[in-house]
């Protein structure tokens, strides 16, 4: 990975997990710039595909933002598949004149599927269903990996475990977690089916604004 792209991951921590037929994925809230932290509650996943699709990014703001747009549109054409639109973007995106210059990296997830994008055209699978991006990512994906092979907790559980792990040793990964899964609402309980309903209502607020 080319050092323009590593130099951006500093303010961000985004996890996945997939685990007992649920995905959850889970993000701080910090935003960094240089060595102040400017934002404390920045909403960096997004749901696509009419809730689908969770995506969130790593990198620049604006550039991830360009990039949501561009995976979106790649799955309605492709009328879904995840997978199909996972390897179409990166082509895009590192051929582009305009979207190779794009600083950020994506990690997206439907049902079946935790996948990693890169501007270098990569896009990673993970073997045991874990992933995660950004400055915190490595410690985050150590606690989520070490879960589920020692824990019965759900994915939601353990994706909020890990990113309090990760928040606690990164210094760029605050404990504001946002946690998103794929659960249909009208089969969650209540509270839950309530979180999830703030969680996207803030994550496209953030999203339309100048600033997640």
């Amino acid at each position: 990975m080319t050092q323009r792209v590593t130099g951006e991951l500093r303010a961000t921590t985004i996890l996945a997990v997939r685990q007992g037929g649920t995905v959850a994925m889970a993000g701080d809230g910090q935003v960094t710039v240089g060595e102040m932290v400017m934002k404390h509650h920045a909403r960096k996943i997004r749901r696509l595909l009419n809730g689908q699709v969770l995506a969130g990014f790593a990198g620049s703001t604006a550039d991830a933002l360009t990039l949501f747009d561009k995976f979106e549109a790649m799955l309605e054409r492709y009328q879904g598949n995840l997978r199909r639109a996972a390897v179409e973007l990166p082509k895009e995106w590192r051929t582009d004149k305009f979207l190779r210059r794009l600083e950020a990296m994506l990690l997206v997830a439907d049902r079946d599927q935790l996948l990693v994008l890169t501007g270098d055209g990569d896009v990673i699978e993970p073997d045991d269903g874990v992933a995660a991006i950004g400055s915190g990512g490595s410690y985050a994906q150590a606690a989520a990996r070490a879960l589920v092979r020692h824990t019965t907790l759900s994915a939601a559980d353990v994706a909020r475990a890990a990113m309090e792990i990760a928040a606690a040793m990164c210094i760029y990964t605050n404990d504001q977690i946002a946690l998103f899964t794929l659960e249909d609402a009208a089969e969650a309980p209540t509270g839950e089916r309530d979180a999830i309903s703030e969680l996207a209502r803030e994550s496209v607020g953030s999203a339309q604004g100048a600033e997640p």
